[in-house]
């Protein structure tokens, strides 16, 4: 670990993770994966799991050397397979009751030499072997969190201009931040963080708006919400009964866009680190749900490469308001990590909707999903469009304009 990094806030950060973000249950066991950068705070994680009476705690690691050897010697065939027997694994240990833990801290930049075509079939191959491992995660039915750690190539591409052992304190710091686990008592400020997001919610849930209208620079886009849909955000209980912080940080509401009622255009605010590529100005037109057309000023062949994934990839499965006042957008600091970046920003997910944001959404098929509007797919990338100049109208179930949004901030 960097000397740079401080203990101390990297233990507060492991004990709100097990206590707040997945809630972990006596008696539960936990699976986690991470990078091997994070070896560190895994370490810490397992300690205060362990502490709150964890079953068995089962880390799985990756390594961005390990990575690099497939790319560079591996044969052709390899780059369309991925360890089922894994995912299959993490599926029985779901089913069987584990938590979830992902942490995130990943160099952005790790595939940016490689051959675009590999990356995006290793990625789709890996995202078809994950279904089984990623049901119980997008159905919520059991307790799950990420959070972030400072790993030494991420924070030099957050902070090009420092040293690296100070770019990782740095970034270290902003996590503590965004992460709300300053002051005295982190778990009263999560307590109260939720309880703000709560507010949004139950009003935009009463509001059950039909669609929403977003209008700014490059961006004049009518999303139609989904039938049943549900607002969400903070702090829920999955279906296992556990009240848990899926994300850690965390400053969205969220809910299920309708996948065949999306039109207009819309330009990103904020560039999208995706699979060791950085996509810069975003600019989509959407028909009847679809996007008929997109351009990146970089990064536009990843992108359409990650829109012809699956049928759904070129459709939304997720809507979420943030306002521009949040502290990560506040920060003023791009964190090439879609855990932050799309907390500083309204946005939308191309790909898979989650099925908790329709309403009795656990107990439906996927066609029955589908007939109401959710989206499927094997992909779920979530892109930045909000910004100190966007207004956004809910529209009632009878064409009335109620404000939601003015200046990026709520009306």
């Amino acid at each position: 670990m960097s000397d740079h990094i401080d203990p101390v806030k990297l233990d507060r950060l492991a004990e709100v993770a097990v206590r707040t973000g997945v809630n972990l249950q006596p008696g539960q066991d936990l699976v986690i994966t991470a990078p091997m950068a994070a070896l560190d705070l895994v370490r810490r994680i397992t300690v205060h799991a362990y502490k709150a009476g964890a079953g068995i705690v089962t880390p799985f690691f990756n390594d961005d050397a390990i990575t690099l050897a497939r790319y560079e010697h591996a044969p052709d065939e390899s780059f369309d397979r991925a360890p089922n027997w894994l995912f299959e694994g993490m599926a029985a240990a779901f089913k069987g009751g584990a938590a979830r833990m992902a942490i995130t801290g990943d160099d952005p930049m790790l595939l940016a030499g490689q051959d675009p075509a590999k990356v995006a079939r290793l990625s789709k191959a890996t995202s078809i072997a994950a279904k089984p491992a990623m049901g119980p995660i997008v159905g919520f039915e059991v307790n799950w969190n990420i959070v972030a750690y400072p790993g030494a190539a991420w924070a030099a591409k957050v902070y090009p201009d420092l040293p690296v052992d100070e770019a990782q304190g740095k970034l270290m710091d902003a996590i503590y931040a965004a992460s709300r686990l300053e002051g005295d008592d982190p778990v009263a400020n999560w307590a109260a963080h939720t309880a703000t997001l709560k507010e949004r919610v139950n009003w935009l849930n009463g509001q059950n708006f039909s669609a929403l209208h977003y209008t700014g620079p490059g961006t004049d886009l009518m999303v139609g919400l989904a039938d049943g849909h549900i607002w969400k955000g903070g702090a829920s209980p999955a279906l296992n009964g556990v009240t848990c912080q899926p994300n850690i940080p965390t400053e969205e509401v969220f809910t299920c866009p309708h996948a065949y009622k999306v039109d207009g255009t819309v330009a990103a605010t904020k560039p999208l680190a995706h699979q060791g590529s950085v996509i810069e100005d975003i600019a989509v037109r959407f028909e009847a749900g679809r996007i008929v057309e997109a351009t990146a000023s970089k990064g536009e062949d990843v992108l359409q490469s990650l829109l012809q994934t699956d049928d759904g990839a070129s459709r939304i499965g997720e809507v979420a308001l943030v306002p521009h006042s949040s502290p990560i957008s506040q920060s003023g600091t791009l964190f090439y990590n879609t855990l932050f970046d799309e907390n500083a920003s309204c946005h939308i997910a191309l790909g898979q909707c989650y099925a908790d944001t329709i309403e009795g959404g656990s107990e439906l098929s996927p066609e029955e999903i589908k007939q109401k509007g959710g989206n499927q797919s094997i992909i779920h990338v979530d892109w930045m469009m909000g910004s100190d100049a966007v207004d956004i109208d809910g529209i009632t179930k009878t064409g009335e304009r109620v404000p939601v949004m003015r200046g990026g901030e709520w009306a």
